[in-house]
């Protein structure tokens, strides 16, 4: 057995390595202000090329901070979209050389402030990333303002100057894959909604309402139908659109779990899919690509919208200011086998 072992990179050898002293690396791998783009650039480089991981515990212990950010989520029935919450925000953390501590939130609603108090004061969180239902809670909001613990919102319902905020603009995207719907030839589509609290909700109406009238389709309200993001939900959403004298030749959930419903529901029918009816989804989860037929649905870039908010969640905390305000990510329509024209 080899007895040697490989020693583990330190900040003197990223200060080595990038030719700069060891106080400039710490204050690049802590993100604080006034270190040069090209300097900043070559400590990263190095940091990268040695594998160097900062000791967080001692980083803690020495300065009185913690170095740790918090991701909360409520809806452990989102399962792809969390993970990809994660992959962000543990990237972006990863990269900065802070700890990510997960706290998913299973108690009853009434107990929900006073886990997340907890959870911040015997964690020492420095900021908090908060994806929906949790990012539009303004009990949240307002208990973690008196805890001055920094915020970063993922695609929140309400604009606030006060938190870092990302969106998907789930309103182009509706408008984009009901126009694509539109011009396959579908002149009568369903659209079934989520939950009404949700921001993304009305978002995804509009933009599907939006097309509607630019193609020069009259909405009909007996096509548009709520659900509530899970798949049972857009199979009686889909049971209702079915049992019309005229139904759709073509509807658009919104999301994927609830097209999976739609689908289930015309296969107990018999009712085929794309030659009967076009079916689309909503995020692009892996499920879109496991059933059948794949799923024509909106890819939404979930990773670069929360690594981009942890980044400057980071900064934030760091002392560096940042002024680029709410960021709206676009996204990509997937076109697969579920839709086909009329």
């Amino acid at each position: 057995m080899n007895s040697v072992m490989r020693k583990r990179p330190t900040i003197h050898d990223v200060a080595r390595l990038a030719d700069v002293s060891i106080k400039t690396v710490s204050r690049v791998i802590n993100a604080e202000p006034n270190v040069q783009q090209d300097t900043r650039n070559r400590v990263l480089v190095a940091v990268e090329k040695l594998g160097y991981s900062p000791n967080v515990a001692a980083r803690g212990l020495s300065g009185q901070r913690s170095y740790a950010i918090g991701l909360v989520y409520q809806d452990p029935q989102e399962f792809s979209y969390i993970k990809q919450v994660l992959g962000g925000a543990l990237a972006a953390c990863e990269q900065a050389g802070y700890s990510l501590l997960l706290r998913p939130i299973t108690e009853p609603e009434n107990r929900l402030l006073d886990t997340i108090r907890d959870f911040v004061r015997q964690s020492s969180l420095e900021g908090i990333v908060l994806p929906v239902p949790l990012a539009d809670s303004r009990d949240v909001q307002m208990l973690l303002e008196d805890l001055n613990v920094p915020i970063a919102q993922i695609s929140p319902r309400d604009l606030n100057p006060n938190f870092i905020q990302v969106f998907a603009d789930d309103e182009a995207a509706s408008h984009s894959i009901t126009s694509l719907v539109l011009e396959q030839g579908h002149t009568r589509v369903g659209f079934i909604k989520g939950i009404d609290s949700h921001g993304a909700t009305g978002l995804r109406l509009a933009g599907f309402e939006r097309a509607c009238r630019e193609h020069g389709i009259t909405i009909d309200g007996e096509l548009i139908v709520s659900g509530h993001f899970d798949f049972e939900s857009g199979r009686l959403a889909a049971r209702h659109l079915f049992d019309q004298a005229e139904p759709p030749s073509a509807i658009i959930a919104s999301n994927d779990d609830m097209a999976a419903g739609v689908l289930f529901e015309a296969r107990e029918r018999n009712i085929r899919v794309p030659e009967d009816v076009s079916v689309v989804g909503f995020d692009d989860t892996p499920l879109a690509q496991r059933i059948w037929p794949p799923l024509t649905t909106v890819r939404q870039p979930i990773h670069q919208m929360v690594r981009s908010a942890v980044d400057r969640l980071i900064k934030t905390v760091g002392g560096v200011s940042i002024d680029d305000g709410p960021t709206r990510f676009s996204c990509d329509v997937v076109v697969r086998q579920s839709t086909q024209g009329r």
